[in-house]
C-alpha cells in the first residue's frame, strides 16, 4: 500500500521511513502483510493460497499472535490478506487491537461477507476496506471463477461507504486485460466514491492453478503504458506514483521484499509474499537468515525474472521517493501534473485483447454468501 490517505497517514509514513534513514536502516519494513488464515470463500485459478491441504486450511492465527507479529516488525502499515480475512472467527478482535496501536490496516476482501461483517467494526481513519476487483463485471467474474462476484462486492462496498467507512480497492491484472476495459473500470470505482485504487500485474508463483496468464515485463510496461498514460485526474490510486511509472516502464527499481515481509501461520516467509524458500521465527531472524541477494530480477534467479509486483518494488518506489529531495518533488509532479500524454499509448487501446476466460469455470451465486463456505 501506498502513501496516499489521510494526511496522519501520509505523515506516519513519511516520519517513520526518514526515521530509519536517519538511523542508517537499509532494510527496513514499510507494510506487514499480515495473514491471520489462508482458507478462502473464492477459488480463484490466479491464486494458490487455498491449494493448501484442509489441516492448514482451517488454522487460525490468535489475535495475540497477530499482534506480537505487529510489534516485532514495526511497519507503520499492517495489510491483512488471507485466504479471506472477514472468515476469521476474531478478526473483529485482530482490527480493534491494531486500531489501539494506531496501525493503519488495510483489511483486503473479496467482499461477499462485507455488508453482513460491517457491525463488527467501527468507522476509523486507521482501517481501510482494501476491495479485491479484478476489473469490470464479467472480467472480474471470470477472474475470480464466481458468476455474480461483481455485484456481490459492489454491494459490500457501497455498504461500507454509506456507513462511514474508509474503502480503496485492489486490481491484479493478468495477460489478456483489456486496457480500454480497465480504463472504464477506474471510472466505476471512482463513481462508486472509493478512495483510491491499487494496482499489480499478475505474478506466477508455484501453486496457482492457473499457470498460462501471468504477464512478462515487457507485456506489463505495455499494458501499463496504454492504461495509465493519458489519464484522466479523477483516477485516485493508493499508491506510489512512482511506483506506477515503475509499470509503465518510465523507471527501474531493485526489488526489496523486506519492504513488505509475511508473517502467516507458518511465522515470517523467505523471501516475501508470494516466494516460499522456508520460514524464520522471529523478523530479527528473517532479515538476519535470509540471502537476499539472490532475490530480484537483478539476481538471475528465475523466479523472480518477470516479477514487478507491489510488495517487492512498491517499497523500493517509496525508498526513493524519501531519499532526496529530488525524488519527493517526482513524486509530488507525478501526482499533481502526471496525466503522462502519449499518442502512440492511445494506439495500445485499439488493440484487440484476449478476453481471460481460461480461468476455470464458474460457479453461480445462489442465495446469500455465508459462513458454510469454510474448509
Amino acid at each position: 500500500m501506498g502513501v496516499p490517505g489521510p494526511i496522519s497517514q501520509m505523515w506516519a509514513v513519511s516520519s517513520y521511513v526518514v526515521r530509519q534513514k536517519l538511523k542508517g536502516r537499509k532494510q527496513y519494513p514499510l507494510v506487514l502483510m499480515l495473514e491471520p488464515l489462508l482458507r478462502c470463500n473464492l477459488a480463484c485459478a490466479g491464486c494458490g493460497k487455498i491449494q493448501y491441504p484442509a489441516h492448514v486450511l482451517k488454522k487460525n492465527l490468535s489475535p495475540e499472535e497477530c499482534f506480537r507479529a505487529v510489534d516485532e516488525c514495526g511497519a507503520p502499515v499492517v495489510s491483512i490478506p488471507g485466504g479471506e480475512p472477514l472468515m476469521h472467527p476474531q478478526i473483529a478482535e485482530i482490527v480493534k487491537g491494531l486500531v489501539a496501536r494506531k496501525k493503519y490496516i488495510y483489511l483486503c476482501t473479496n467482499a461477499l461477507l462485507l455488508k453482513e461483517k460491517l457491525h463488527l467494526f467501527k468507522p476509523s481513519k486507521y482501517l481501510t476496506f482494501s476491495v479485491h476487483m479484478d476489473g469490470q463485471r464479467e472480467h472480474h467474474d471470470f477472474s475470480v471463477c464466481l458468476e455474480g462476484g461483481y455485484e456481490k462486492a459492489v454491494e459490500g462496498i457501497k455498504a461500507a461507504l454509506a456507513q462511514g467507512f474508509r474503502v480503496t480497492t485492489n486490481t491484479t491484472l493478468f495477460d489478456g486485460a483489456d486496457p480500454k476495459s480497465v480504463r472504464a473500470f477506474f471510472d466505476e470505482m471512482m463513481e462508486l466514491g472509493v478512495e483510491g485504487m491499487m494496482l499489480s500485474p499478475g505474478y506466477s508463483y508455484d501453486k496457482a492453478p492457473d499457470q498460462q496468464h501471468f504477464l512478462g515485463r515487457a507485456r506489463t510496461r505495455r499494458l501499463f503504458r496504454g492504461m495509465l498514460s493519458n489519464r484522466s485526474q479523477q483516477w485516485k490510486f493508493n499508491q506510489s506514483a512512482l511506483f506506477l511509472e515503475f509499470l509503465m516502464g518510465k523507471r527501474e527499481y531493485s526489488c526489496t521484499p523486506w519492504g513488505m515481509p509475511t508473517y502467516n501461520v507458518f511465522g515470517w516467509q523467505k523471501p516475501c509474499y508470494l516466494l516460499q524458500d522456508g520460514y524464520a521465527d522471529s523478523f530479527a531472524e528473517l532479515l538476519a537468515a535470509t540471502a537476499w541477494e539472490r532475490y530480484g530480477t537483478e539476481s538471475g534467479n528465475p523466479k523472480c525474472a518477470n516479477c514487478m509486483v507491489h510488495s517487492g518494488y512498491e517499497a523500493s518506489a517509496v525508498n526513493d521517493m524519501f531519499g532526496s529531495l529530488g525524488g519527493m518533488w517526482q513524486e509530488v509532479k507525478a501526482r499533481m501534473f502526471g496525466s503522462y500524454k502519449d499518442r502512440a499509448a492511445l494506439q495500445l487501446l485499439e488493440e484487440p485483447a484476449t478476453p481471460v476466460h481460461a480461468f476455470g469455470p464458474l460457479v453461480q451465486i445462489e442465495g446469500p454468501v455465508a459462513e458454510e463456505t469454510r474448509v
